[in-house]
């Protein structure tokens, strides 16, 4: 189950980095819960089942002309995954760029993303996941 979780997580982080909201979404239950962090809590920082989370992303890509994610590690924890990385933007009106360490817990239920929760830091992930470096 682990490395089938790796997978959809991996595939989602892959829709995200195309801009493809329906992709993203595609990996998701219809309760999906996603915590943004940083530069994607654009609005609010809990966002509850697809409807919501889609009109979040695209306020997100209205705001954000690049904003793509670049995996470093990835830990399968069960029915939880940790992806660990950096994200890549650049503001679609002010062109200002960022590049930031960047982390996700998610949480995998029936084969689809429950919940994922961004951190700006992989310390802040791994302790989410109850782990440590």
């Amino acid at each position: 189950m682990s490395q089938e979780n790796v997978e959809l997580i991996r595939r989602a982080i892959e829709a995200w980095n195309r801009a493809d909201i329906d992709g993203w979404l595609d990996q998701a239950t219809p309760d999906f819960v996603w915590i943004p962090a940083g530069p994607a809590a654009v609005e609010r920082s809990v966002y509850r089942g697809r409807d919501e989370v889609r009109e979040a992303m695209a306020g997100g890509w209205e705001t954000w002309e690049e904003f793509r994610f670049e995996e470093s590690e990835i830990r399968g924890l069960g029915e939880s995954v940790v992806w660990l990385g950096r994200v890549h933007a650049r503001g679609r009106a002010s062109q200002v760029e960022l590049d930031q360490e960047f982390a996700i817990h998610a949480v995998v239920r029936d084969g689809r993303l429950a919940r994922t929760e961004a951190f700006l830091s992989r310390a802040e992930a791994l302790e989410a996941a109850g782990l440590r470096e």
